[in-house]
């Protein structure tokens, strides 16, 4: 999140309301949402008008608080595109309670289904399965809250003086090709147990798509319950698993271009989870990347060890599919930096999952304005217009300039190849 000013904000700071009002006419089914209870009608806070004000927030980088949220609806202009009056922090806190987050989800899949789906990179075109990122990311929350609510399970880790760190995990399944999550659920942060990555994984596999993951993916047992589902998976493991090799494959030039030093088929000798099809492993060679730790020994590798059932698929295919799981890496620090997810506006579970669809929202608002997908470059042009600091001209200027990416990329692996050849 960029750094929030201590000057009242003005009308003239809160711009582009009106692409806001795409996702406010998908509200107004949510207004008499949690009335049940309100005998003497006298609330003033409703859902939607929660999911307006969270809207607002993470639209606007200069909004930083409740209290700034507070000031921001004093504004006649904005207070007439929201139609909200002023509302006091402690409605705003406790209303949550009586509001139920998964009726966002329809609101959500309702913007989704108005993206044009980028299309693939060529050298997958045959390739049927949906590429499906999975990763999790840690949202800080107060220590206080989120032990009430799961216990140790929310312990994640311990700062320097030896105190308890308290977060959420959001376990995120991003579907690359409309750059939008197609799953997140939220647990405690600690890695360990039902709520551990590959176990929370398990509980909502699907048909047709290819999950690529980590090394915090690398179960076997997960590996078989995704060929189970009829999908597919590339995940990376560690370098000193237990197998045997059943067969080596010949590596073609292309395969050597991309760094691929070995392509097998094997079997792992553990018997207590033996995989109930043919499993690949593929090696890369690549730059080791200096690994931050506290004392700083963190062994660094120059492999990359990767195992899928795709047998049939290029090994350099393998090895570019993994290549974009870095894209989840991106849209984590979209939702975090950009959208305001590192400040949670409520620590209450409810008042979370309703900041996380509305951040949800805003990044397939800003994929839908554009007609782009948000990378880092965009992340900032965005956030300079939400500021002022550019204007719409300057933006159009910034989605008319061509993509010379591949080009680029090509020319460079030229050159690599006339030096070294």
């Amino acid at each position: 999140m960029l750094s929030v000013r201590k000057e009242p904000l003005k009308d003239k700071d809160v711009v582009c309301l009106g692409h806001l009002k795409r996702a406010f006419s998908l509200l107004d089914h949510l207004h008499q949402v949690g009335c049940d209870r309100d005998k003497a009608g006298n609330r003033q806070l409703f859902f939607d008008d929660y999911v307006k004000v969270v809207l607002l927030y993470t639209w606007n980088p200069l909004i930083g608080s409740i209290h700034s949220l507070q000031q921001t609806l004093e504004l006649p202009r904005v207070a007439k595109a929201l139609g909200i009056k002023r509302f006091s922090a402690g409605s705003f806190s406790e209303s949550v309670r009586v509001f139920d987050p998964e009726l966002l989800k329809p609101v959500v899949e309702e913007l989704v289904g108005q993206i044009t789906p980028s299309p693939k990179d060529p050298r997958l075109s045959q390739f049927k399965d949906a590429l499906t990122l999975v990763d999790g990311t840690v949202v800080r929350g107060l220590m206080r809250l989120v032990r009430s609510a799961v216990g140790l399970d929310g312990r994640y880790n311990t700062t320097r003086d030896g105190r308890a760190v308290y977060a959420w995990r959001l376990h995120t399944q991003f579907d690359l090709q409309r750059f939008t999550p197609h799953r997140m659920q939220r647990t405690g942060a600690r890695n360990a147990g039902s709520q551990r990555e590959n176990n929370v994984l398990r509980q909502s596999l699907e048909a047709g798509r290819c999950y690529v993951g980590d090394g915090g993916y690398a179960d076997r047992s997960l590996f078989s319950d995704i060929v189970d589902a009829q999908s597919s998976y590339v995940i990376r493991g560690a370098e000193n698993s237990d197998y045997a090799v059943v067969q080596d494959q010949l590596l073609t030039q292309e395969a050597k271009d991309a760094g691929v030093v070995r392509d097998t088929i094997v079997h792992f000798n553990d018997t207590a989870s033996p995989a109930r099809h043919p499993v690949r492993r593929v090696e890369i060679k690549v730059k080791p990347h200096p690994r931050r730790s506290r004392r700083n020994s963190a062994k660094k590798s120059d492999l990359i060890i990767l195992y899928t059932n795709l047998v049939d698929l290029p090994a350099e295919l393998i090895g570019l599919i993994y290549h974009y799981r870095y894209t989840v890496e991106l849209f984590f620090r979209i939702l975090k930096h950009l959208l305001g997810l590192r400040h949670l506006l409520s620590q209450r579970e409810e008042g979370i999952d309703i900041q996380i669809y509305c951040a949800l929202i805003v990044c397939v608002l800003i994929q839908l304005i554009s007609g782009k997908k948000p990378n880092k470059s965009m992340r900032n042009m965005i956030a300079w217009y939400l500021l002022g600091l550019a204007d719409e001209q300057d933006v159009v200027k910034f989605l008319n300039k061509p993509d010379n990416t591949g080009v680029k990329l090509r020319a460079k692996a030229a050159m690599w190849k006339k030096i070294l050849g």
